[in-house]
């Protein structure tokens, strides 16, 4: 049986593969997002050698737990030769725009599977795991999808129950619907999947009425969501839904394409919103494994993912930044087809967000009651 000592204390998992790796010069993961986590953390004493591990890259034999020996053989070889034959291309959507065949595309998916998987074998004990490069929801049993080659969140459940640990609550904050978490716990009655995102966005599943066989909660909100709609959110239906079902381990999916300046969603949301779910679902299970997700602004995912590691260690975000985790955010760049763009000033100098309240609407107050009668 793992276990370490650094469970006394959050554990941060990261590895440097995600320094040195992109997804290509025009594909929106092409931003460096974990590296930064790291670095912002570090330079603001708030990482110290015991709380982090190196994540491990993941054996094919491992992922075989969810994923198909023919796909994970397809993905190894994309990486070994650098293309795909068309046939492959076709059956595992490998070499698409949205997953393009790149130098680290079986390494660096691996890797972030293999933390996901550590984490499910370190959360025997009670404990917080963080893991910013987890939270890869979208990805399918034998094909790539949304920018997911493996599925790190389910080999994390599956790995929590190799532990022992049978109810497994899910919470996702991602702008987009976790489709492939649905399709892994579908008709699961020990899962409680809840999601929220946005309405008609891509992948264009999650609705009210979809319960994954009974075992999702979704609601997907108008574009728009301010911080107080997601705060009335998070008091009216994810607490009471995870209160209910009385979970062994808690795992938080908190992507950060739900802020406001995410170019690929249409969200209002400040970093504070995410905070408050975090903090506030800690309290509710002895096991909490934390993992990032979306997020194509490398000064808002930089900057709200650091956050969660303060709020995880009970630290005071500072209202002004000093100058070394200043020069992190500063030596970012974000170009791509329309040219580099610029950041605004507070991107540099703040973590936190100016909150962003508004009016809760009667459409997701009414979308709430819905979920809440079912």
């Amino acid at each position: 049986m793992l276990k370490s000592p650094s469970l006394s204390r959050p554990l941060f998992l990261g590895s440097e593969v995600y320094r040195s790796s992109s997804y290509g010069g025009w594909h929106p993961l092409r931003i460096p997002r974990v590296s930064t986590v790291m670095d912002l953390s570090r330079a603001l004493g708030w990482l110290p050698r015991d709380q982090y591990r190196t994540s491990p890259k993941a054996k094919p034999a491992a992922l075989h737990l969810w994923h198909t020996p023919d796909y994970i053989a397809a993905l190894q070889d994309a990486e070994r030769t650098g293309n795909v034959s068309p046939a492959v291309a076709a059956r595992h959507d490998l070499g698409s725009p949205s997953n393009p065949v790149y130098p680290e595309m079986f390494r660096r998916p691996a890797t972030s599977a293999g933390g996901s998987l550590l984490a499910g074998e370190l959360l025997r004990d009670p404990g917080t795991i963080y893991h910013p490069a987890g939270g890869t929801h979208h990805g399918l049993p034998d094909r790539a999808n949304g920018f997911c080659y493996l599925n790190d969140p389910v080999l994390a459940m599956l790995s929590l129950r190799r532990s022992g640990l049978r109810r497994i609550a899910y919470v996702d904050i991602d702008a987009h619907h976790c489709d492939g978490v649905a399709a892994g716990f579908h008709g699961d009655g020990d899962v409680l999947m809840l999601s929220v995102h946005q309405e008609n966005l891509w992948p264009r599943t999650g609705h009210l009425e979809n319960t994954a066989g009974g075992a999702a909660v979704n609601l997907p909100v108008p574009a728009g969501l301010n911080d107080d709609e997601m705060a009335y959110v998070q008091d009216k239906l994810i607490l009471p839904k995870v209160q209910a079902f009385k979970p062994d381990a808690l795992v938080l999916q908190c992507g950060a394409d739900a802020v406001q300046e995410d170019p690929l969603s249409r969200l209002s949301l400040s970093n504070n919103a995410h905070w408050a779910i975090v903090k506030a679902l800690q309290s509710l299970c002895p096991r909490y494994l934390v993992l990032g997700g979306g997020g194509y602004n490398p000064w808002s995912v930089g900057r709200l993912w650091t956050g969660v590691w303060a709020t995880l260690n009970g630290i005071e975000v500072p209202d002004h930044l000093p100058p070394k985790a200043q020069d992190v955010l500063r030596a970012l760049i974000w170009d791509g087809q329309r040219g580099s763009k610029q950041p605004l000033d507070h991107w540099i100098t703040t973590l936190r967000d100016a909150p962003r309240p508004g009016p809760i609407r009667d459409d997701i107050k009414s979308r709430v009651a819905t979920l809440l009668a079912a």
